[in-house]
């Protein structure tokens, strides 16, 4: 006969619904006694039943997760944090990508309340409030990982962009540099807006002057955008000395043309990316960023989906947001100025 969650529950001396919560990773129960249980189930060979699951609680077992883009390498990391903590809560996930397309958006909504997710996370910048209430009426939970519209969504997770950019910003200024320069991606909404912030408050707190030319924004934020958005730089009479990009994907094309251009890095100017992707520690010279905790993000966006499907909460309940700081990474595509620069 198939071991049943009642075995389990027999052999830790606790009770079935308590192995329930367990296992479905519900932080009420400690940490010592989920572990426990997890060791119990392992060996007896205990496997919950999603079909049976489903039945008795109403739900899919599933979570839908919307992210802008598939080859975003941000999002990447920040679905692998996700993805671990649903499959241990005994959840799979149902990934759509947006694409920024308001009709995509729609059909995203629809299939995934036919498919009747219970909870879904918001990796996507640009998704529309619109699309939130829709999920909303059907009575889906929803965290964002992103603050591009705060106002619209009671539970966020999110980075403190602001801060990092002047971070990044700081450390050019302390190196000596006084014409630092701003490559931003339009369509990124609040998150460019921050980070242009950041970048223009340290240079106000160093009375450093900022022109218009040093500030420069593209339609997206690839490596491609980096790459072109160079060009508005390289026109200039004078080239700046550092240059904080939005992302590390725009800072990997930026360091694609400079070499293109026969201008050294970072001997005649500097360059920062954001993010720390993977691919930023690859590059040629290696790139300064500013790391975000993207698997943790992800992680807690997880953990706090599943938490509202576990409560009895009705979704009216008091906002959550959480705040998150990453730290400086300093590789060799920052130094002091060279000669050519100031």
């Amino acid at each position: 006969m198939p071991v049943t969650i009642k075995d389990v529950a027999r052999r830790v001396n606790v009770s079935h619904s308590t192995v329930s919560r367990a296992l479905r990773g519900n932080t009420l129960i400690s940490e010592t006694t989920t572990r426990r249980i997890r060791q119990a189930a392992l060996e007896l060979g205990y496997h919950p039943s999603v079909a049976a699951r489903s039945l008795k609680t109403r739900r899919s077992q599933a979570l839908g997760v919307i992210v802008s883009s598939v080859d975003d390498p941000f999002f990447s990391e920040v679905l692998q944090g996700i993805e671990e903590v649903a499959q241990k809560s005994g959840y799979s996930l149902f990934m759509a990508a947006s694409q920024r397309d308001p009709e995509r958006e729609k059909a995203i909504v629809q299939v995934m309340s036919e498919h009747r997710v219970d909870g879904v996370i918001i990796c996507s910048a640009s998704f529309r409030p619109e699309q939130n209430r829709q999920f909303r009426e059907f009575g889906i939970p929803i965290v964002v990982v992103n603050n591009q519209a705060a106002e619209d969504y009671r539970y966020s997770i999110f980075h403190d962009d602001l801060d990092g950019s002047r971070q990044i910003t700081r450390h050019l200024i302390d190196l000596g540099h006084r014409q630092i320069a701003y490559l931003g991606n339009a369509s990124s909404g609040r998150t460019n807006l921050d980070r242009l912030s950041g970048y223009q408050a340290e240079m106000d707190l160093a009375s450093l002057p900022i022109p218009a030319e040093p500030m420069h924004h593209m339609h997206g934020g690839s490596a491609e955008d980096g790459y072109q958005g160079l060009e508005h730089f390289l026109a200039l009479d004078q080239m700046p000395s550092a240059l904080v990009c939005f992302n590390d994907m725009m800072a990997i094309g930026v360091l694609k043309r400079l070499y293109e251009a026969g201008i050294q890095v970072p001997d005649q100017i500097s360059v920062t990316g954001f993010d720390n992707i993977v691919f930023s520690n690859f590059t040629s010279p290696p790139l300064t960023t500013f790391d975000q905790p993207k698997k943790f993000i992800g992680a807690e966006a997880a953990r706090l989906v599943l938490e509202l499907l576990d409560s009895s909460d009705d979704l009216s309940s008091s906002p959550r947001v959480l705040k998150l700081r990453g730290s400086l990474l300093v590789r060799s595509t920052t130094s002091r100025p060279g000669q050519g620069g100031q």
